[in-house]
């Protein structure tokens, strides 16, 4: 064991930990023991790299510049070559996922992320003293704080590696949107002109097919791609240099303006130095618009989900759709299979509509210069990231990719549905097509018996009516109307002859 000391006192730490007294006193403040984000970990080791790479230029610059006697008279502070060379290196394992077992702050604390802050700093500054040849815990040495947090303020580098962590992770739910669409799209074009009924309020209402059906959520999906990659644009602006409240009080002016580029420059991300680097520490609204759109995204997977739910459930008793049998259903009842696709992309859709109320309500939160709750908000933001992308790849590669429609079993339902009858409004009038449907209804026939037993049209014509074509074309015209009466007489003649 080693003893560590802070302003409040003394701690012992296990002597071959990377995390020191911080950390550990961060641990017994806050019981919850959800891990600290991966992504966010990693994020957090390439804005440390990118401030001790811009600490390093600005030193050499100011040796061409200044001769050391001025540099020591100016007191201008400076890290030994060495020194930053070991804390360049720590950061980058840290930036590869490295040594994550010493970081053990959870994610869910308070102080604004300081926690968070310093189990890094600890980690990297006891890996510096490994790669130097001491001992963890040698501090005079290489010290957290002075050393590993050289121009650093937990309010700039915090922030600023959620939003480059959030960056990293809406390419996984681009990927994943993306492979949704298709799996969809292909749907839509393989049953463009296969008929089904169409529903209003659960009721059985017109003809459509299930082409249209899935070209709505195509249609949907294209949306939250498109919204998804304006994120980047909301989040781009970090508050990097500018140390505590923004005012960049105590950094070099020469880190300040270089080290968003320096950033930019190893981790490819379009970040960029924030105008106003007040407003970019106390105001977090594009946070809580980047989460909306997610929601967005979360409300079109539960209602798509939803839908497929529905549709293969055995409470209809005649069903054209069946969803891919999973896992069993039941521990007691031989050979159910439930729907556990859908049921899991609604219950995480519903955990991220919560976390947008958590984040939108502690964002409202924060506090004159400064917001404390990012840790929490950036917790929830990443989770639903990871909840969403889940959710996609789920939903195509064990729902979509399987799903099962019979076309003419559900065609078959529709020739029995009054749903049908709409279809020839334009041809018989809404009270005609309305006694049509309610014979149907009332004595279970389909529209071909029923027609003849009322005598409404010839049965060519009707048949010619109720062709996906003509059914599925988007509204009619006169001419169109003409062209059927033709195309009926045309039908009928070839059944004559």
């Amino acid at each position: 064991m080693r003893t560590e000391k802070d302003h409040i006192g003394e701690m012992t730490i296990p002597a071959d930990a990377l995390y020191g007294i911080h950390s550990a006193r961060a641990v017994l403040n806050f019981p919850d023991r959800t891990p600290f984000h991966e992504a966010w970990y990693r994020a957090l080791g390439k804005v440390k790299l990118a401030c001790y790479l811009t600490c390093r230029e600005y030193q050499r610059n100011l040796e061409k510049k200044f001769t050391r006697a001025e540099i020591d008279g100016a007191r201008a502070r400076m890290i030994e070559e060495r020194v930053l060379d070991s804390l360049i290196a720590g950061a980058g394992e840290v930036a590869e996922g490295g040594l994550r077992d010493h970081f053990i702050v959870p994610a869910l604390c308070g102080g604004a992320g300081t926690s968070i802050n310093m189990n890094a700093n600890e980690i990297i500054a006891n890996r510096a003293l490994l790669l130097l040849g001491h001992k963890p815990g040698s501090y005079d040495i290489v010290d957290p704080v002075d050393h590993a947090n050289i121009f650093q303020s937990t309010n700039d580098v915090i922030p600023t590696s959620l939003r480059l962590a959030l960056m990293e992770k809406f390419d996984g739910l681009e990927k994943s949107i993306n492979l949704l669409r298709e799996s969809i799209e292909a749907i839509e074009k393989k049953e463009y002109d296969s008929l089904r009924i169409g529903y209003t309020q659960m009721q059985e209402a017109v003809p459509t097919s299930f082409g249209r059906l899935f070209s709505s959520y195509s249609s949907a999906l294209s949306r939250d791609w498109w919204r998804l990659t304006r994120c980047h644009e909301r989040i781009k602006s970090v508050n990097l240099g500018g140390s505590a409240l923004g005012t960049g009080l105590t950094v070099p002016r020469y880190v300040i303006f270089r080290v968003t580029a320096v950033l930019r420059e190893i981790t490819g991300r379009p970040v960029t130095r924030a105008e106003n680097l007040g407003d970019a520490t106390s105001n977090l609204d594009s946070l809580v618009e980047v989460h909306a759109i997610l929601k967005a995204h979360a409300v079109n997977l539960e209602k798509m989900a939803g839908d497929m739910r529905m549709i293969a459930a055995d409470l209809s008793s005649i069903k054209g759709v069946a969803i891919p049998a999973r896992q069993v259903g039941s521990s007691i009842m031989p050979g159910k299979i439930n729907p556990v696709i859908p049921e899991y992309v609604i219950g995480l859709c519903r955990r991220v509509y919560a976390n947008d109320s958590l984040v939108a309500g502690l964002c409202a939160q924060g506090c004159l210069e400064l917001n404390p709750y990012i840790p929490v908000i950036g917790h929830a933001m990443l989770e639903s990231l990871d909840f969403l992308a889940g959710c996609g790849i789920t939903l195509t590669e064990n729902l979509v990719r399987g799903l099962a429609i019979d076309a003419a079993a559900e065609k078959g339902r529709l020739m029995r549905s009054p749903a049908v009858a709409t279809a020839l409004n334009p041809v018989i009038g809404y009270n005609k097509a309305a006694g049509l449907a309610r014979l149907m209804k009332d004595e279970s026939l389909d529209v071909f018996e029923a027609n003849r037993r009322l005598g409404l049209m010839e049965e060519s014509m009707l048949a010619y009516l109720l062709e996906p074509g003509n059914m599925l074309r988007l509204g009619y015209s006169v001419s169109e109307l003409l062209d059927m009466q033709a195309g009926s007489q045309n039908k009928k003649d070839e059944q004559d002859g």
